[in-house]
């Protein structure tokens, strides 16, 4: 207001007329969560984007599909890529649907009860770049929901982003030693020499642990407040700056790490290849050419793991006359379902890991992301 005043003179004390720092707070406080809202959009779909590169560069690498972190079935690693595409998706449409929430404004609402002033509240509201203006003044000056929405919205993906996170500092291990990450994502110990520390994936399995503090904080503060405006709500900024640091670092590590990670392939298909992770194909194949019901067929297979882990062998390495041992119908055909390669290969119903549906996924979600689809 000085300033203007030194630029028009006496009309600049008439800035003030029909606002209040209530609803003036209101309307600056939406405006920074709806710019970053649009910047988490914008982020999350260069996140995809990484992923949709490296699940296409290894639409046929074979790796264990874990349960209980335990190896399970073989899947691919593209597919394994897609499972954090459809989350980011998901954290993309909520970004989307929650900006036509948030995008009224409450400039006119005044103090809380509206102003006597005869202004124009659509054209104030086209000015600043809103849909159109709020439609009631108390829940104007005291809505806080699109701050609560913003910290849901960054709490679910900050928790997405967490589990990659946990997976690639799993997967950097010695012991698993599926991913190897570049100097750029990593530091050595102060001490250890031999040491390569996942240092950032760490922080990026961190980071929403802040987020999810914000989002408490923030409902904790708001669950008692009776209308219209409470001083309370000036706790309400600091929870949401924090969140959209932290979610825009976490963000934008993990998509680093997404393009920089190198994929061990041989260790992955190896590792695919353990814990008789066939199982379940076995017991489809006698399902399905023996007509055993899968009860019966589970139990076979349970009988048959039991043998190889006796003998310390893979499934595939049963001999014929073993198995038939414990179905006297099973042929020698049944090693066709055995490997790792015609496990993943079979898994074509919708949605199933074959590669063949990895890449038409791929090719679905960028001609989706590409339209700027919901």
């Amino acid at each position: 207001e000085a300033r203007l005043a030194e630029l028009i003179g006496p009309a600049a004390g008439r800035l003030h007329t029909a606002r209040s720092r209530n609803d003036q707070v209101a309307v600056d406080f939406r405006l920074h969560v709806k710019t970053a809202f649009g910047s988490l959009a914008e982020a999350l779909e260069a996140f995809i984007g990484a992923l949709l590169d490296k699940a296409g560069a290894h639409a046929d690498t074979i790796m264990p599909g874990f349960t209980h972190l335990q190896v399970a079935q073989p899947v691919t690693f593209g597919h394994h890529c897609l499972a954090y595409v459809e989350m980011a998706a998901r954290d993309l449409s909520r970004c989307r649907d929650a900006i036509t929430r948030l995008d009224e404004c409450p400039l006119g609402a005044a103090a809380l009860a509206g102003t006597g002033f005869a202004i124009d509240r659509h054209q104030t509201a086209e000015a600043l770049g809103f849909r159109e203006p709020t439609r009631n003044s108390l829940d104007s000056v005291s809505d806080r929901d699109f701050a609560l929405e913003f910290l849901s919205v960054a709490a679910i993906c900050g928790t997405h982003l967490s589990r990659l996170a946990e997976e690639i500092v799993i997967w950097s291990t010695p012991q698993f030693g599926f991913v190897r990450l570049s100097d750029a994502f990593s530091t050595g110990s102060s001490i250890m020499p031999q040491k390569k520390n996942p240092d950032a994936a760490e922080l990026v399995r961190a980071k929403p642990g802040r987020i999810n503090g914000a989002l408490i904080s923030l409902l904790t503060v708001m669950k008692g407040l009776p209308l219209s405006y409470s001083k309370d709500m000036q706790e309400d900024k600091e929870q949401v700056f924090d969140a959209i640091d932290s979610l825009a670092l976490a963000l934008a590590a993990a998509t680093g790490m997404v393009r920089d990670m190198s994929i061990e392939t041989e260790a992955m298909r190896r590792a695919a290849g353990h814990g008789f992770s066939t199982a379940t194909d076995l017991a489809d194949w006698l399902v399905r050419e023996l007509g055993l019901p899968f009860r019966e067929a589970h139990h076979v297979t349970g009988r048959a793991v039991a043998l190889a882990e006796e003998r310390g062998v893979g499934l595939e390495d049963l001999p014929l006359d073993l198995l038939q041992t414990l179905e006297a119908r099973i042929t020698d055909a049944v090693y066709s379902v055995l490997g790792v390669d015609a496990s993943v290969n079979s898994r074509t119903s919708f949605g199933g890991t074959a590669p063949a549906n990895v890449r038409a996924q791929i090719a679905y979600w960028r001609d989706r992301l590409g339209g700027n689809g919901e």
